[in-house]
């Protein structure tokens, strides 16, 4: 029994390149693992089976840089610290984007002094920031989704496509 034999008639798809690239690109995000603060313990309960992440397609996340696209800034950023941040970032794969996660990463938080650096945008280019101390992995989730999204918009040569309406 072949597959012709189960799915019937399939017909001819037709799609474009930047809709084939898109698609895989928004649902295989390899993200980089490792976590700044108390924000990647909420990281990690998102892989846990509560959560699931690999649902959308972050099967695994990546012990190297050179094998990730996404880096999930998870928690306070200490100005030490931020040279290491840009390096791995540096030597991430192109195309590669970057989820704040938590007040810490996004703004300093509660953490208004010299040795914290006061939002990882100083260091690194962020798509999506998520708000929260910590956030809770619902709230990484949907950062996630919304990255995926912003993804799937963004045409061959980087520039982000408008909203295309949804016809119901």
């Amino acid at each position: 029994m072949g597959l012709e034999e189960k799915a019937g008639d399939l017909g001819v798809i037709t799609t474009s390149l930047e809709y084939a690239v898109n698609w895989s690109r928004s649902n295989a995000m390899w993200p980089m693992l490792f976590g700044l603060a108390c924000c990647a313990i909420e990281m990690m309960s998102s892989q846990g089976a509560n959560y699931d992440t690999s649902r959308f397609g972050m099967e695994i996340m990546r012990a190297s840089p050179r094998q990730s696209d996404l880096m999930i800034v998870a928690g306070r950023v200490s100005r030490k610290m931020a040279p290491v941040v840009r390096r791995l970032y540096d030597q991430m794969s192109e195309p590669k984007w970057v989820l704040a996660m938590g007040d810490c990463a996004s703004c300093g938080g509660v953490f208004n002094n010299y040795a914290v650096v006061q939002g990882v945008d100083e260091i690194v280019p962020v798509d999506v920031y998520v708000a929260g101390c910590p956030p809770r992995p619902e709230a990484l989730i949907h950062g996630i989704l919304t990255l995926q999204d912003k993804v799937f918009r963004t045409k061959l040569d980087g520039t982000i496509r408008e909203r295309e309406p949804i016809h119901v």
